[in-house]
């Protein structure tokens, strides 16, 4: 790791990544791609040692409350948190200024804090975003090595169901003919539904590959699985989307059985729900008169 001073912290849709890069070492990790322009080893992570300082100032110039997002490029639990506390100390300061907060990853660490995603949450809303991709835990192993497996992350979904915490879970990457069928993705949403969530993102049955994380992916598919590097190459050729062969079968399985359980599977009306602000305090004052 290595310590940045950041200029700014909050994007202009407020979201912010108070780390850059990554050591889960999932293998179709987009934020490998070259696009992103990183200047350093992924996995030499950079910290930005002035994120709660940034953040502060942020919140105090905000003329109305909002949802502030993190962990859309970078997981704020990575490894290291637990001795920096960075995203501590930013949900400290969320909470402390009554802000809303949506918040993605794929570490059991999360449990860590949740006294504040509580007291967030009765104030005015905290959403937890945790992604999912495999019920095989010897392939989720595999494809996510560095980071807690399929059932921790669902056991950590129940504890935030059993908190009051909303919790979404991103269904990707399904990668093709390594976990697109119909029994992991049966699992998985029985999952999702015993855990109470509320919502599923999905972006079709699939998986991006951009220069960077191809090279990487391609890498781990040689050592993991002889052969299918050249499978994919063979289907795909050099294509940004590679969609599963049984990506309408599968979607529709999606949208049947979250619909059977409740649970909203409509991207945009997910992130609607992840970025509309709501002030529970007010409710509560006005019940009161």
């Amino acid at each position: 790791m290595h310590e940045i001073r950041a200029k700014g912290i909050l994007s202009v849709q407020n979201g912010m990544n108070l780390y850059r890069g990554c050591t889960h070492g999932c293998i179709y990790c987009d934020a490998r791609s070259t696009c992103y322009q990183m200047n350093h080893a992924f996995e030499d992570i950079a910290v930005k040692v002035n994120a709660p300082e940034l953040l502060e100032q942020a919140l105090r110039r905000k003329r109305s409350r909002c949802m502030i997002g993190t962990g859309a490029m970078s997981d704020p639990y990575l490894p290291l948190e637990r001795e920096l506390r960075l995203t501590r100390r930013c949900l400290e300061l969320i909470d402390a200024y009554d802000f809303g907060l949506s918040i993605q990853t794929k570490s059991d660490l999360i449990l860590r804090d949740l006294d504040l995603l509580k007291s967030i949450n009765r104030k005015t809303k905290c959403v937890v975003q945790m992604t999912l991709t495999t019920y095989d835990e010897a392939l989720c192993r595999i494809l996510e090595p560095h980071v807690c497996t399929t059932a921790r992350r669902i056991e950590v979904l129940k504890q935030m169901q059993e908190a009051g915490i909303p919790t979404i879970v991103w269904l990707t990457p399904i990668l093709p003919f390594l976990n697109d069928t119909e029994e992991n993705i049966r699992h998985l949403l029985d999952a999702c539904r015993d855990a109470g969530v509320y919502g599923v993102v999905t972006f079709g049955i699939g998986v991006t590959l951009r220069d960077g994380d191809r090279q990487y992916f391609y890498q781990k598919l040689d050592e993991h699985f002889p052969g299918m590097k050249e499978r994919y190459i063979q289907t795909y050729g050099s294509a940004y989307m590679l969609p599963s062969p049984r990506e309408r079968e599968l979607m529709a399985l999606v949208r049947r059985e979250c619909e059977r359980a409740g649970i909203e599977w409509r991207t945009d009306a997910l992130f609607a729900y992840m970025q509309q602000f709501e002030d529970k305090q007010a409710g509560e004052q006005l019940r009161l008169f």
